[in-house]
C-alpha cells in the first residue's frame, strides 16, 4: 500500500473509531433522559443549524424546546439554559455540581494554560486562586487604597481628550477606553503605564488582546471532534499562540524588573504584585509559583481590558443614539458634582441615573452572551431530567437579558427600568447576570464596576459628544460580532466638544 493510501486510510478508521466511541457515548446518555432539543444530523449534530450566531439561533431554538434544552455540536452534547430559573437550577442551586470547565483547544495554546483561574476546575487550585482574589487583591481596603491611581488615569484621559479635541480630531471610543483601561490596570497591578498612552502599541495590544479573545471564543472543529485535535485544522490553535507568547513576555518582564526593585531594597509599590510575590515568598514554589502569577495577570489584563473597552464603546452607543438619555445622565453629574469638577469614585454612589445607564448597557449588550460554559462534575438532576457527567453547559444570559417575560420593551434601552429596583450587578437576580453568578461569578466584578462607572461619568461630564460626517443617532451601525466577548462590529468614532466651566 503506497504510504499516501495508507494515510487516508488510517485517517478513515481513526474517523469511524470515534464515531463509534461517540455513537455508544450518545445512546448511553439518551437513556439518561437529557433535556429535549432539536434532532440534528449525523456526525455534524445541529452546528448547520447554531452557525456562526450561536446566542440568537439557540435562542430561536428555545423557544420551540424549551428553556433547558440539549443541542449536539459535532460529538459534544451541550446543555443550554435559556430561562432566569434555569440558570439559578445551573449557577445557584447545582452551583457545586457544575464548577468545572470545558476548555476550548485554542486555549490550551497558552503556556501553563491549565494554571488559569479562568479554565480551572472547580478544585483545590481554583479554590486558592480565588481565596488569593477575594481576600488580598478585591478587597474593599485595597481597592480604596489604590483608588487615586485610577483618578490619575481618569484626569489623563480627559486630557487626552481634550487634546483632541484642540485639534479637531474624532476619537475612537474603543482605543481611548482601552489604553486607559490598561494603563489602569497595569497601575493597579503593578503601579506604571504599561505603554505610552500616545503611542501607537495601544492598538497593536489591542489588537492581541482581541485575538485571544476572539480567536477563544471562534467556532472550532477541534472542539467538535476531538479525534482533530492534532491537525489543528483551522489553525486557530497555532494563530493565537503568537498573541499568548507576546503576552506572557511582556508580563515576564514586569515580573523580573519587580523582583530586582524588592532585591535591591527600594520602597515597596503595595500593588497587586507586591501582595502576589509576598504570597509566593510566603507558600514556596509547590504552592504558588512565578507561573502561577504569570498566568493570573494574564487572565486579569485579558479579562479586564476587554470587557471594560466593550461595554464602554456599546454605552457611548446607546447614549448618541438617545440624545435625551445622554441629558439626563449629563445633567444629573451637573447637579451632583458640579461642572468642570473631577469624578471620584466617592461620587459613584450619588449619580443612580449613570448607574442605570451601565446596567442597561449590560443588560441589552451583555460583553459574554453565553457566558464562559460550565462542565457537569457528576451526573446531575435538573427539573427531571439528568444531566451527565462531562457534559458542557451554557448559560444564555443573552436571551434571559431579552425575554419579555422579565423585561418589559426588553430591546429598547430604557435605563429608567433599573431606577428604584434592587436589581444589581452581584448576580443575585437570574434575569441580569452580566458578570455571571454562584461561585464562578467574575472575581473582578468590583473593581470592574468602580472602572466603567469613573470612564462613563468622566466621558460625559467633561465633554459634548457629536458623531461625525454629519450621521445622525439613526445612522449608527448597531451591528455586534461574536466571540467570547460580543464587540461592536464597526468601531464607535465620536467628536468631543469641552464643557465649559461655570465662571
Amino acid at each position: 500500500m503506497e504510504p499516501y493510501s495508507f494515510l487516508l486510510f488510517s485517517l478513515f478508521l481513526l474517523i469511524c473509531t470515534q464515531v463509534l466511541l461517540h455513537l455508544k457515548q450518545w445512546l448511553f446518555k439518551k437513556k439518561k433522559r437529557l433535556p429535549p432539543g432539536p434532532t440534528g444530523l449525523p456526525i455534524l449534530g445541529n452546528l448547520l443549524t447554531i452557525g456562526d450566531r450561536p446566542h440568537e439561533s439557540i435562542t430561536k431554538l428555545a423557544k420551540t424546546y424549551g428553556p433547558l434544552m440539549t443541542v449536539r455540536l459535532g460529538f459534544n452534547i451541550t446543555v443550554v439554559a435559556s430561562s432566569a430559573e434555569m440558570a439559578r437550577e445551573i449557577l445557584q442551586k447545582n452551583d457545586q455540581a457544575f464548577l468545572g470547565r470545558p476548555i476550548p483547544h485554542a486555549v490550551t495554546a497558552q503556556t501553563n494554560h491549565e494554571l488559569s483561574m479562568a479554565w480551572l476546575p472547580g478544585d483545590t487550585k481554583w479554590r486558592s486562586l480565588r481565596k488569593i482574589c477575594n481576600s488580598q487583591i478585591f478587597t474593599t481596603q485595597r481597592l480604596d487604597a489604590l483608588q487615586g491611581l485610577r483618578h490619575q488615569m481618569m484626569d489623563g484621559m480627559v486630557k487626552r481628550v481634550v487634546d483632541g479635541s484642540e485639534a479637531g480630531e474624532a476619537i475612537s471610543i474603543g482605543r481611548l477606553v482601552f489604553g486607559t483601561t490598561l494603563n489602569s490596570l497595569s497601575n493597579t497591578m503593578s503601579s506604571f503605564d504599561i505603554i505610552d498612552p500616545k503611542s501607537n502599541a495601544i492598538q497593536e495590544l489591542k489588537e492581541l488582546i482581541w485575538k485571544i479573545m476572539e480567536l477563544a471564543g471562534k467556532p472550532n472543529l477541534s472542539d467538535y471532534f476531538p479525534f482533530l485535535k492534532p491537525f489543528d485544522p483551522q489553525g486557530i490553535r497555532r494563530t493565537i499562540k503568537v498573541s499568548y507568547d507576546r503576552l506572557h513576555v511582556l508580563l515576564d518582564e514586569i515580573i523580573d524588573q519587580r523582583l530586582k526593585r524588592r532585591e535591591s531594597g527600594s520602597p515597596r509599590c503595595e500593588d497587586f504584585l507586591d501582595v502576589l510575590l509576598d504570597h509566593l515568598k510566603e507558600q514556596g514554589h509547590e504552592e504558588f509559583s512565578r507561573e502561577d502569577i504569570n498566568i493570573l495577570l494574564t487572565d486579569l489584563f485579558i479579562g479586564g481590558t476587554d470587557t471594560t473597552t466593550t461595554t464602554m464603546e456599546w454605552a457611548m452607543t446607546e447614549l448618541l443614539r438617545n440624545p435625551d438619555i445622554m441629558a439626563k445622565a449629563k445633567q444629573e453629574l451637573v447637579e451632583t458634582i458640579g461642572i468642570g469638577l473631577s469624578i471620584e469614585e466617592k461620587d459613584i454612589l450619588r449619580l443612580p441615573y449613570l448607574q442605570s445607564v451601565l446596567k442597561e448597557t449590560m443588560r441589552l449588550h451583555p460583553t459574554a452572551p453565553l457566558l464562559l460554559p460550565h462542565r457537569a462534575e457528576m451526573d446531575v438532576e435538573v427539573c427531571g431530567y439528568t444531566i451527565p457527567k462531562h457534559t458542557q453547559v451554557f448559560v444564555n444570559a443573552w436571551a434571559i437579558a431579552r425575554d419579555p417575560m422579565y423585561w418589559y420593551k426588553p430591546t429598547q434601552f430604557i435605563p429608567e427600568r433599573f431606577m428604584g429596583s434592587e436589581v444589581d450587578f452581584r448576580g443575585t437576580n437570574f434575569s441580569f447576570i452580566p458578570f455571571g453568578s454562584g461561585r464562578r461569578i467574575c472575581p473582578g466584578l468590583a473593581l470592574a464596576v468602580r472602572m466603567l462607572s469613573l470612564l462613563l461619568a468622566s466621558l460625559i461630564h467633561h465633554f459634548d459628544w457629536k458623531l461625525p460626517d454629519r450621521m445622525e443617532p439613526e445612522d449608527i451601525d448597531m451591528k455586534d460580532k461574536f466571540g467570547i466577548t460580543m464587540q461592536k462590529a464597526i468601531p464607535l468614532v465620536a467628536i468631543p466638544a469641552v464643557v465649559a466651566k461655570a465662571n
